[in-house]
């Protein structure tokens, strides 16, 4: 204990630097991620199927296949096929985490829209809305209470999904514990330090998430 205290006092501000960025890199990761996920979920939707195949192979793909090894890939790939760009090894495994994110928060979208009765879409459509219209007005603003704690959920998992970043020194919390443990051998304290971090902000964040859900039911 005494240890951890000590390392607490010296490497605190290390600690806190690494959950700043883990943070930032869930966050960011998140909110792209639904952005693409959104884009993905309608094509898987649409009525062109061409394009419905692309986005279920592109879902397969990403979820079939080992996150460490999706990050390897775009780390290797992204610089060699975007030479101009410069990349950062940050850049490189954000994109990863954004497009692997996707996948699953595609599915996330496309559930939640799903909820939706299918009385509203005939209804708004019989008062003569177009299809974006009535997707824009209509269903994806009932559909947010249905995505809102899957995501926040996802957020969850993209907070503990960043350990892997580490692998590559990803200014985060595990690439702070690998500096502490390297600067100081004590390898256990460390961890400890970063696994309890890991916890407080997740079990918090469960928490606040529960919250949120028993507020939309009574929305509801």
């Amino acid at each position: 204990m005494d240890k951890i205290i000590g390392l607490l006092e010296k490497y605190f501000p290390m600690y806190l630097e690494g959950l700043w960025g883990t943070l930032w890199l869930s966050a960011v990761t998140v909110v792209l991620g639904t952005v693409l996920g959104m884009f993905v979920a309608l094509l898987r939707m649409g009525k062109v199927k061409v394009f419905k195949w692309i986005a279920d192979a592109y879902i397969e793909v990403l979820r079939g296949t080992p996150t460490l090894l999706q990050l390897y890939f775009f780390w290797i790939g992204l610089p060699k096929l975007l030479p101009f760009l410069s990349l950062s090894d940050t850049a490189c495994i954000l994109v990863a985490m954004t497009v692997n994110a996707s996948a699953y928060i595609s599915e996330i979208i496309r559930a939640g829209i799903g909820a939706v009765d299918r009385g509203q879409w005939e209804a708004a459509r019989s008062i003569g809305l177009s299809e974006t219209h009535v997707m824009t007005h209509v269903i994806l603003p009932q559909a947010v209470k249905n995505i809102l704690p899957a995501l926040c959920n996802e957020f969850i998992s993209t907070i503990k999904g960043t350990s892997l970043a580490s692998v590559f020194f990803v200014g985060e919390l595990m690439t702070a514990y690998k500096t502490v443990a390297s600067a100081t051998f004590l390898q256990m304290q460390s961890l400890l330090i970063a696994g309890v971090i890991y916890f407080t902000i997740t079990f918090t964040l469960s928490k606040l998430l529960k919250l949120l859900e028993r507020r939309l039911t009574v929305s509801d």
